[in-house]
Order: C-alpha cells, then sequence, then structure tokens
C-alpha cells in the first residue's frame, strides 16, 4: 500500500562528537517531525552527518520513532535514513522500517518511505503490514 502527505521538520544542531580537522567534518542533528495525512503523528529522532571538504559532497544517517496513526491505526515504528551525495550531482536517500520495530496496530510494519521537497516536504510511504 502507498500513502503520501505533507510533514513538517525541525532540526537543530546538537555537540558533534568530531570538532572540526582534517578531513571531513562530522555533525549530529535532532529531527522532530509532524506528520498529516493518513500517516498522522510525530516523530523524533538523531542524524549523524558527514561534511566532505569537497563542496556538495555528504552523507548521513539517521533513525527516528515515529508514534501516531497510519490509516486510522495506532502504534509507533522507527525508520532508519542513509542518505549520500557528491558534487557531481549524484545522490541517494533511502528510508526503511526497521524491521520489528512496529508496535500496537501497526505491529508487523514494514516498508520504504521517499521523501519530497518541493514547496515544503511530503513523504510517500510505501508500506506492507
Amino acid at each position: 500500500m502507498t500513502v503520501t502527505g505533507p510533514f513538517t521538520v525541525n532540526m537543530k544542531p546538537l555537540e558533534a562528537y568530531s570538532k572540526k580537522s582534517d578531513g571531513a567534518d562530522l555533525g549530529r542533528m535532532s529531527i522532530d517531525k509532524t506528520f498529516e495525512g493518513p500517516l498522522s503523528g510525530s516523530s523524533q529522532g538523531e542524524m549523524l552527518s558527514a561534511m566532505s571538504p569537497v563542496k556538495g559532497s555528504a552523507g548521513y544517517v539517521a533513525i527516528e520513532k515515529f508514534v501516531g496513526t497510519l490509516e486510522g491505526k495506532a502504534g509507533s515504528f522507527v525508520l532508519q535514513h542513509f542518505g549520500i551525495m557528491s558534487a557531481a550531482g549524484e545522490s541517494r536517500l533511502v528510508l526503511e522500517v526497521v524491521p520489528d520495530s512496529g508496535t500496537g496496530e501497526l505491529s508487523g510494519i514494514s516498508g520504504e518511505m521517499e521523501i519530497v521537497r518541493e514547496n515544503g516536504h511530503s513523504y510517500v510511504f510505501n508500506f506492507q503490514l
């Protein structure tokens, strides 16, 4: 099944483990999202990033826990992010439900999410329940 809808995101810097030095700069951010539509609720998470010395090249990983409803079914699940981009313009972003992380009526959920950045943020969530 596939659902789509808007979401808002608020990211704040957290203290980094690695300060500026030779090579890539490592950073941390908190992630707070509010989802609307068939996926309705909020999520909180944390992102780790690496900014290459080459402008436009970076990578990140993140974990966020969603709590709310999916098509009226209440529960929670965890999304894992993997994102990478290069100065050459190539990019890849993967968000997947962590296996067996679903609770309540969302127990057993699996799937992938796409983030669309046009006129704000929206999601395309392909899932099995």
